[in-house]
């Protein structure tokens, strides 16, 4: 049965690792029926859980009939199977890919869907364009927007100064991809662990260069309209150069599966993690060239009495919001749909995208 006018009230999670069991958790706290799924599904969760491998493509259709859409929180190379399933099904599809031809393949599925065809939605892409859209929105007319974002260990231990908290073969993927970005207006390439600069947040000196994937689709969206667009990740100082030397002299780039089970092995998860959000527009405002910054961090968080990482909750908490906006008629009811068609205000209205409002919310977001 497909879903009426966008509304949402059962939602299957395909992923129970600590994002997915998270995405799932919330979607269940907020009233939707929920069935996470997995190959081997953790025990005692508030919500159904079904054994399933998400490349059963029967077993999956079969799932879906009884849901009104799906999240799935896989890595990147198991998703578009998801997709099919879910657009041949006429179910809204979610998804937290930073991979670009995944979601370029998605893009294609969704001009014949019946629902919403809705991938990264997590925080970067995800929630980033949606803050980069918004400082869009206040300038008459734009010369750049800049968005950084980095997941980081608080107490960070060795030169690379960082905890692999989320998923090695994502992290592989966006240091060595090529970086989707606008130079004078015009699409273009730049290298990946290209453009290394120096970024300073609340006292503490960090350093950004380009990854692959973390603009979605802004570049598409804002061609000819911005000067310069681009995006970077966040680390601590002297990261980017270790990991030149690792995937480029050491020849890891060969082997992306052994890069990721090395790094792993070196800088396992911790769970004191940190969120770093530096997002910034230059154009101009009333006649004159203004800059308007969007910048915080955010650490773990108690939710339904637990702790969560950082990078869980937001990313979590940023796909349930897009769920919330599809369901409640924010967001189309069908076809493809981009970070930056949500708004900021819509978003943190969300029950869940109510956790990224900070002190300063009332001048960062009006």
């Amino acid at each position: 049965m497909t879903p009426k006018a966008g509304k949402i009230e059962s939602v299957i999670v395909i992923g129970l690792g600590k994002v997915g069991t998270l995405v799932a958790t919330l979607l269940n706290l907020t009233g939707y029926q929920v069935l996470g799924v997995d190959r081997n599904p953790p025990k005692a969760l508030s919500f159904k859980t079904k054994k399933l491998a998400a490349e059963n493509s029967r077993s999956l259709s079969a799932a879906l009939k009884k849901y009104d859409a799906v999240v799935t929180c896989l890595p990147y190379h198991l998703n578009l199977n998801v997709a099919q399933a879910a657009h041949s099904a006429g179910k809204h599809y979610f998804d937290l890919t930073e991979d670009v031809s995944t979601t370029q393949a998605i893009q294609k599925l969704a001009r014949t869907a019946k629902a919403v065809m809705a991938p990264q939605c997590g925080l970067a892409p995800g929630f980033i364009g949606v803050v980069g859209a918004n400082l869009a929105g206040r300038f008459k007319k734009l010369r750049s927007l800049e968005l950084r974002v980095g997941a980081l260990p608080q107490h960070p231990r060795g030169l690379l100064g960082y905890a692999f908290n989320w998923s090695p073969e994502g992290v592989v993927n966006e240091y060595l991809n090529d970086c989707q970005v606008l130079v004078d207006g015009k699409k273009t390439i730049a290298p990946p662990m290209g453009g290394l600069e120096t970024i300073v947040i609340d006292g503490v000196q960090l350093e950004a260069f380009s990854t692959s994937g973390g603009l979605g689709t802004l570049c598409d969206t804002f061609a000819g309209k911005i000067g310069k667009l681009n995006y970077k990740t966040i680390r601590y100082p002297g990261h980017c150069q270790l990991m030149q030397f690792f995937f480029n002299e050491l020849l890891m780039k060969n082997d992306r599966a052994k890069a990721g089970a090395i790094l792993v092995n070196a800088k396992p998860p911790v769970n004191d993690d940190v969120v770093y959000i530096h997002a910034a527009a230059e154009g101009q405002q009333n006649g004159r060239l203004f800059r308007e910054e969007f910048v915080t961090c955010y650490r773990p968080r108690e939710i339904a009495g637990k702790m969560w990482r950082a990078i869980a909750w937001t990313t979590a908490a940023s796909v349930c919001a897009a769920v919330n906006l599809v369901s409640v008629g924010k967001l189309p009811a069908k076809g493809f749909i981009r970070q930056e068609e949500i708004a900021l205000n819509d978003f943190l209205a969300t029950p869940t995208g109510g956790y990224f409002k900070t002190s300063s919310d009332e001048t960062s977001t009006t």
